[in-house]
């Protein structure tokens, strides 16, 4: 449908039934994952066969396929994830440009956003600075996270595969 001007793509469960699938009988998430595969049906990555294949879903049978699903987003909560998944892109990078191949070929399929996050932790407890130092140490840790995140998001080997996003803190 168009929308003033805005072209929009709506796929519809129900609209399988007309080529004998029946969707109303599967597992909400499997529903999702469904309307997922409708959405990103190319022909080479999710095909006609694998709409069918989970739409024909029979919980008593052995699995024997895998499902092509492509999350919208990924969202990695906070450094020890989300850095790692950067660096392994990055790494992949450095190995194609010296395999002569060009290393921006190497990118993720979806967008990513590398949102990093954290928690307060208490590392000083009963005393009466203990608030003061606790956020000393808070701050600190974000400053750091934050200084990686920005330098390593400049980075001409990772260029393009992250966007700094600022989070909502947990205090």
């Amino acid at each position: 449908m168009t929308v003033e001007g805005q072209i929009y793509h709506y796929y519809s469960l129900d609209s399988l039934g007309e080529h004998g699938l029946d969707a109303s009988r599967l597992p909400f998430s499997l529903k999702v994952l469904l309307e997922n595969l409708l959405r990103h049906e190319d022909g080479t990555t999710v095909t006609a066969d694998d709409i069918r294949g989970l739409a024909r879903w029979d919980p008593a049978a052995e699995p024997d396929r895998e499902i092509a699903f492509r999350p919208s987003r990924s969202f990695c909560s906070n450094i020890s994830r989300g850095v790692p998944a950067v660096v392994d892109l990055a790494a992949m990078r450095d190995a194609m440009k010296q395999m002569g191949g060009d290393p921006k070929k190497i990118n993720p399929l979806q967008p990513v956003e590398l949102v990093i996050d954290h928690s307060v932790q208490v590392d000083e407890a009963g005393t009466p600075l203990a608030f003061l130092r606790n956020a000393e140490l808070e701050f600190s840790a974000t400053a750091n996270a934050t200084s990686f995140s920005a330098g390593g998001q400049n980075a001409s080997r990772i260029s393009g595969l992250c966007r700094r996003t600022r989070g909502s803190s947990t205090r």
